[in-house]
């Protein structure tokens, strides 16, 4: 009796109608250094156009979406987590000032479904394109008997570059200046396990409506990551900027105190911003301790910038032309290297 790939759960065919759905969503990612290899084996990247540096740093970043795609999967919506996926590679570059060029993704399922494929893959180009980098490559793999027929999981990595005596960090950071938060869009994409042990152990569902939100729980929770990267190369242009933090797991004050030297730290005010109706609902319905929400959740705030003191006023005005809330976080005060928030 003889058998098949397809037999044994794996579907060729489908992989390549995902591929083609997804090409023209894919193109409009594409920089002018991208250089196609007819293969497809490999993504290809014209460097030459960093003879332009003086002494160019490449910057490298990986990551996934975590248990978010479970909600995905619950919801049947696919084009958001693409967004996530390119929130939290590039603009984990962006920290150090550097222009993100190019992302490739993985994408593991049970069941290779061609709609739903080129749908992840497309919100991925389109987070690109936001983003200022090409999609220039990914791999689709199907794992039958490992991960069920509407299982799948994400990651990705992305590289960019930055000048070298341009690099931004704790080195350049001093007592007396100025932080500043950049919203978040909602939850972006860390705390989905907690999330979902809240979902687990109380009355909320993926269905309920709260009074405080004007969607379902459900749609609030997949509202895909802001992304951050241009806006914060149009700051660094601009000039002062002397470090960012991109707050993802371990909360608001962890993330920010990787971004101070030994010698300061970071005062935040609670009152200088409204924390999200999400957060609260959460909180509530989970009896999470303030400690634990803290070093959880992003709390409404997806990055901050440390600026000098005298640019702070026009950094804010920037990000408020280019369509992100941002406000006066805190201040940089002589320390051990902590962030506080109070």
């Amino acid at each position: 009796m003889s058998t098949s790939y397809e037999a044994a759960g794996v579907d060729i065919a489908a992989g390549e109608r995902a591929v083609e759905l997804m090409k023209a969503r894919v193109a409009r990612s594409r920089r002018p250094e991208v250089v196609d290899d007819a293969s497809g084996f490999a993504g290809l990247f014209d460097v030459s156009a960093l003879l332009r540096y003086r002494r160019p740093l490449l910057a490298t970043s990986t990551d996934g979406v975590g248990t978010k795609v479970d909600l995905a999967r619950r919801l049947g919506i696919y084009d958001t987590v693409g967004h996530d996926l390119v929130g939290m590679v590039i603009d984990d570059l962006a920290v150090c000032g550097a222009e993100p060029l190019f992302m490739t993704d993985y994408i593991a399922c049970g069941k290779v479904v061609p709609e739903r494929i080129a749908d992840i893959v497309g919100g991925i180009a389109d987070a690109c394109a936001l983003a200022g980098c090409a999609l220039v490559g990914g791999e689709t793999a199907e794992h039958p008997g490992l991960l069920g027929p509407d299982e799948f999981d994400m990651a990705g990595a992305g590289t960019g570059v930055v000048e070298a005596d341009e690099l931004l960090g704790a080195d350049r950071v001093r007592a007396g200046d100025a932080v500043l938060a950049m919203a978040s869009s909602g939850i972006h994409s860390n705390g989905y396990s907690l999330v979902r042990h809240i979902l687990a152990t109380s009355d909320l569902t993926l269905e309920s409506r709260p009074a405080e939100l004007s969607r379902s729980l459900g749609e609030e929770l997949l509202t895909p990551t802001r992304i951050y990267a241009q806006d914060c190369l149009a700051l660094t242009r601009a000039g002062g900027v002397r470090a960012f933090a991109h707050i993802t797991g371990g909360g608001l004050a962890a993330n920010l105190a990787r971004s101070l030297p030994g010698s300061a730290d970071a005062v935040l005010r609670r009152s200088s911003w409204t924390v999200p109706p999400v957060f609260e609902i959460l909180r509530s319905y989970g009896r999470v301790p303030e400690a634990e929400m803290d070093k959880t959740f992003n709390l409404g705030v997806g990055m901050a910038a440390i600026v000098a003191p005298d640019a702070a006023d026009a950094a804010l005005r920037l990000l408020q032309e280019r369509g992100v809330p941002a406000w006066h976080l805190g201040e940089i005060i002589p320390g051990d290297g902590t962030a506080h928030l109070s």
